[in-house]
């Protein structure tokens, strides 16, 4: 037992001795302590902060900053050891970032959607040609629950797709819920030819305001503040109802704006008031559909020339000869 103590307390004392040892100890010890802040500053945001919108980016940087120190802290250990190494690390950092390019622009792309608004955690968007909701943004790559594809309209279809977040410097980043989280839809009702029209525009524009007139107020304020922040024009965002005719049809179209997420919903409740209303009409108000009408073809008087001589025959005395014969 005793020889037993001897040699660790030899071995501790080489380790003592050794700067490289104490140096591995101490890089240890800091790292340590600095994951225990980065982990107490995390939760103590989730105490402090409700909104999972404002916690999540400031945990994200947080951890980018834990990483930085991190860093750091093994550059500051053993920067003595270095010097030696400057021309190699510089020729292998070269051929790392040639070959980890994409990598690299994928964590510049981060940096730019942290820093510069492109989108958030609970964002609809389209990115990288696929359109869903933000779940999460990573250093590499942006998770989205995407919408549409085989399901029809902005629906969830179930599948979760990762896209690379160099997208935000090759291809357009389209938010449907940053600044002005309303969207402009519209709906078409083709009239017959003889229908009150009158009483249709004034029927769909008091379906509309019955439907959607609460996002008036909303959306005209959130509007505003859209014209205050940009070089844009200040757009009506009541509901509306425009008249063309064609060659078939009277048509209506009724346009209005409504919050992203419930777009669908919305299309639904217009089209169920709409059918209401024109079946309480008493055939005032008369949906058009396409028809086809058939032209009748002339009578065709085909003459046959016979053999000199003979009178010339008509198709059907032709026929009539081939028959008796």
């Amino acid at each position: 037992m005793v020889e037993l103590m001897h040699r660790l307390e030899s071995i501790l004392h080489g380790w003592l001795n050794d700067p490289t040892a104490v140096k591995v100890v101490f890089l240890i010890l800091g790292l340590i302590i600095l994951i225990i802040i980065v982990r107490f500053t995390q939760r103590t945001l989730e105490r402090r902060i409700n909104s999972i919108e404002r916690v999540y980016p400031l945990k994200k940087l947080t951890a980018g900053i834990g990483y930085v120190l991190a860093f750091l802290l093994v550059i500051s250990v053993f920067r003595d050891r270095l010097g030696g190494l400057t021309l190699a690390f510089g020729v292998a950092g070269a051929g790392v970032a040639f070959a980890l390019q994409t990598v690299i622009t994928s964590i510049a792309g981060w940096v730019a959607i942290m820093m510069g608004n492109f989108y958030r955690i609970g964002d609809r968007v389209l990115l990288g040609g696929v359109k869903g909701d933000v779940i999460d943004i990573g250093v590499f790559r942006t998770i989205l629950m995407e919408l549409g594809e085989w399901v029809n309209a902005d629906a969830y279809n179930g599948r979760i797709v990762s896209v690379s977040n160099s997208f935000v410097f090759t291809e357009p980043v389209y938010n449907y819920s940053g600044d002005f989280p309303y969207l402009w839809d519209e709906l078409v009702i083709p009239l017959k030819y003889g229908s009150d029209w009158k009483h249709a525009r004034r029927m769909l524009g008091k379906i509309a305001e019955e439907v959607v007139g609460d996002y008036v107020p909303i959306a005209r304020e959130s509007w505003e503040n859209m014209v205050k922040n940009y070089r844009i024009e200040d757009a009506s965002v009541e509901p509306r109802v425009f008249m063309v005719a064609n060659d078939n049809w009277i048509e209506l179209t009724l346009r209005y704006v409504v919050e992203y997420k419930w777009r669908r919903t919305i299309r639904d409740r217009l089209f169920e008031r709409i059918l209401e209303e024109i079946d309480a009409s008493g055939g005032k108000v008369a949906l058009a559909s396409s028809t086809f009408h058939l032209v009748e073809t002339p009578v065709f008087d085909v003459r046959l020339h016979s053999a000199a001589g003979e009178a010339p025959l008509t198709m059907k005395n032709e026929m009539e000869r081939d028959s008796m014969t």
